[in-house]
């Protein structure tokens, strides 16, 4: 007899007083099968549970032998029931003994019987056992009753869990100590306790009282939820053009599926509440797409799972983002990934670190967590779904590793390791303020790379005497919409008053290529990091670098102002840009307007071609910055936010540090300072070989300083200069390590 509609919620409702009582576990699980036999009109109701990782063993059943409790035994895989663990879906059969996975044990008595329906006991996406139900009469079991024993294992789940029967599992599991690889893309060492970016929401209450208020509180939550998706896509700043917005579509797309919502729908109708509906689909989704090996279907099941999440919050009237509630004093952020102003949307005091599912070397967001000094990693695979609000983790940016439940000893070596690093920064701390000065007298100039207001309201503690590079761009990324004439200006102003009487290079708009704008219309490139970006972009569209140079003239009027423009190629493009500046210098003047006292107009070198035409620039600059990152990609032809290849080439070769000697001796021929920009200046023993090369000018992260300037005071430039040549001549098989030779021969504090 097939159920009745009211039968799933009257079985739950009898599944929720059965718990109640105060029997022992196995007598209350003798009770479960029993109930769910009675209530499904079915001969047998048989439990099986995970015994380890690949067996199942018969827990509890109604109507086979008894005796063959807790001794029949099936490996995944194996028979029905071990068909079902394996691939983790219904199966429903008229005739079992027909199925080639038939598997025969006569203990069982399971001979009478022919019709046959199974489904998954899941929790979290994973099996914890099959819940099986037969009958002797051969039919196929409706629909209906397979969404209902579907409804009965997700709440036996949680029920098994209270009795015990997983609870040590799950507790294992959840306290298991576990070390996920990543990327480091910022410096530091980081314990605290974990914060999801986007808070899951567990789900505690599992039956209804009223289905058709349930189902009202479900259609009200999914009304929203698509209102949510539709205002996420027509915001004015978001680019309606490009890859992103396919992807926002399908996004839209999910949330009005039918099919996943009609499952949502039924399996309320079931007796679940709206979110047991929700997390019951959800789970089995994450079972079916989970072990998906297509990147495609595994997007999807991102998709599909961000939804349920945003449902759930919506239903549980959770915040939508952690940044919205109250966060400990050692929060470390998980997140799949993040855009910058949403980082900056977090108590930056009780943020201690930051780990990305993705993330590059040069994402948006790396580049606000250096700025902040937050310790982060990218690329760590999987470490979302694995972890937990408040599980303790280490990141250790490094050794390139996340630790999630570390063990007692990992938590010593890490202390150990912080106590040594904070005794590192205290050295710091005490030649913060002293020179940056050489062992034989030589002045070295460390200045701080900034882009936000933080990194200037640090100039003074950071131990750099000034900002060496300004990113504006930042600014234009961390903002929703385009920033208006006046709103640059009222920056630009604003950090020229914090310096004071210190000097300020700001470079102009570098966009483009992994520094993409929602709100700036791009084609999509198969090499972004070599096409239009920076310069380039700013001469095909002069309005956009027109404005940054007005704004930046009128905030700098009657004082100093060094610009530099980014990513030059050649003496053309350059005299182009710097025609541009002087167009806008001119209106002002025309209308009026103060204009700067002193103007000085520099470029970066971060393209190769650019060194063989130093002789005919140079003359033209005021000063030169080499930006290391994009000329050393260059240089080697390697994308330094590719893992396969970021790392294949040294920095400390030959080749490059005769083509670093080779831009330093040019500049010094014409007289014009040089200055090292980028990461290859704020490692001690790279900035050491630098030093011998002659550069005097560094720019470097706030984190670098203090290392750097430890390492200037403790060597002799002109010692340096003397190893360094000799080693260009020599040239040894292994740089690196003729290097660490030099520093140590010389006592260089490294």
């Amino acid at each position: 007899m097939p159920l009745s509609s009211e039968g799933p919620r009257l079985l739950l409702r009898r599944l929720r007083q059965l718990m109640a009582a105060s029997d022992g576990d196995q007598a209350r699980l003798d009770k479960i099968v029993a109930l769910i036999a009675t209530s499904m009109n079915a001969a047998v109701c048989s439990v099986y549970l995970s015994r380890g990782a690949h067996t199942l063993g018969l827990a509890a059943t109604e109507g086979l032998n008894q005796d063959a409790v807790n001794k029949t035994i099936l490996h995944v895989g194996e028979g029905l029931v071990g068909d079902i663990a394996q691939h983790k879906r219904p199966l429903n059969l008229a005739d079992a003994t027909a199925h080639p996975r038939f598997a025969y044990r006569p203990e069982t008595g399971e001979d009478p019987f022919k019709s046959f329906v199974g489904v998954p006991i899941l929790r979290r996406g994973d099996v914890r056992g099959v819940l099986v139900v037969q009958n002797a009469t051969q039919r196929d079991f409706l629909n209906e009753e397979v969404e209902a024993l579907q409804t009965v294992a997700m709440v036996l789940s949680e029920m098994l869990s209270a009795l015990g029967e997983t609870a040590d599992e799950d507790e294992a599991e959840q306290n298991l100590s576990r070390v996920f690889a990543g990327r480091g893309l910022t410096e530091g060492l980081a314990m605290g306790h974990v914060i999801l970016h986007e808070p899951r929401v567990e789900v505690t209450k599992l039956i209804g009282d009223d289905p058709d208020e349930e189902a009202k509180r479900l259609e009200a939550a999914v009304y929203q939820l698509r209102r949510n998706v539709d205002e996420m896509l027509d915001k004015d700043d978001v680019s309606h053009d490009g890859e992103h917005m396919a992807v926002l579509e399908a996004y839209r797309m999910f949330a009005n599926d039918r099919g996943w919502l009609r499952r949502i729908h039924t399996a309320v109708q079931t007796g679940l509440t709206a979110e047991a509906a929700v997390e019951r689909v959800n789970n089995g989704m994450r079972a079916r797409l989970g072990g998906q090996r297509d990147a495609y279907l595994r997007e999807r099941l991102h998709d599909f799972e961000d939804l349920s999440n945003r449902l759930l919050r919506i239903l549980s009237g959770r915040a939508q983002l952690a940044s919205e509630d109250k966060l400990p004093r050692d929060a470390i952020l998980l997140a799949r990934t993040m855009g910058p102003a949403e980082l900056l949307d977090y108590d930056r005091r009780k943020l201690r670190g930051l780990v990305l599912e993705d993330g590059a070397l040069g994402a948006h967001v790396s580049i606000v967590a250096r700025a902040l000094n937050i310790p982060m990693l990218g690329d760590v695979r999987g470490i979302v779904d694995a972890a937990r609000d408040g599980q303790e983790i280490i990141v250790d940016v490094d050794q390139n590793e996340v630790h999630l439940n570390p063990a007692s000893d990992i938590v010593e070596a890490y202390s150990n390791r912080a106590r040594l690093r904070a005794r590192r920064m205290q050295r710091y701390a005490r030649i913060k303020h002293l020179p940056a000065e050489t062992k034989d007298g030589v002045q070295i100039q460390l200045d701080k790379n900034a882009g936000l207001m933080v990194d200037v309201e640090n100039l003074t503690d950071s131990g750099a005497e000034n900002i060496g590079l300004f990113r504006t761009e930042l600014q234009f990324m961390v903002s929703a919409t385009m920033p208006r004439a006046n709103e640059q200006e009222l920056m630009y102003r604003e950090v020229l008053d914090s310096v004071g009487a210190r000097d300020v290079v700001f470079r102009t708009l570098d966009v483009g290529g992994d520094k993409v704008l929602p709100y700036l219309r791009t084609s999509v490139e198969e090499n972004p990091a070599m096409g239009w970006r920076a310069t380039r972009m700013a001469l095909d569209r002069p309005g956009l670098v027109r404005v940054q140079m007005r704004a930046l003239l009128r905030a700098a009027a009657g004082r100093k102002l060094s610009i530099m423009f980014p990513l030059i190629t050649t003496l053309e493009e350059f005299r182009a840009t710097r025609a541009l500046l002087d167009l806008e210098k001119a209106r002002l003047e025309s209308f009026g307007h103060a204009v700067p006292a002193s103007l000085e107009v520099g470029a970066m070198l971060e393209v190769p071609a650019l060194v063989w035409e130093l002789d005919q620039l140079l003359p033209e600059l005021d000063f030169l910055s080499v930006g290391t990152n994009d000329l050393m990609q260059f240089f080697f032809a390697a994308d330094r936010g590719n893992p396969q290849t970021s790392h294949r080439y040294d920095f400390l070769s030959l080749a490059s540090l005769r083509l670093l000697a080779q831009i330093q001796s040019t500049c010094a021929a014409h007289k014009v300072p040089v200055s090292i920009c980028g990461e290859l200046g704020g490692r001690p023993l790279e900035a050491m070989a630098l030093l011998g090369l002659g550069y005097e000018r560094f720019s470097l992260p706030s984190a670098s300083i203090g290392p750097v300037k430890r390492m200037i005071r403790s060597a002799s430039q002109a010692k340096l200069e003397a190893a360094l040549s000799s080693l260009l001549s020599e040239a040894p098989a292994n740089m690196r390590d003729a290097i660490h030779q030099i520093a140590d021969a010389q006592g260089v504090k490294l």
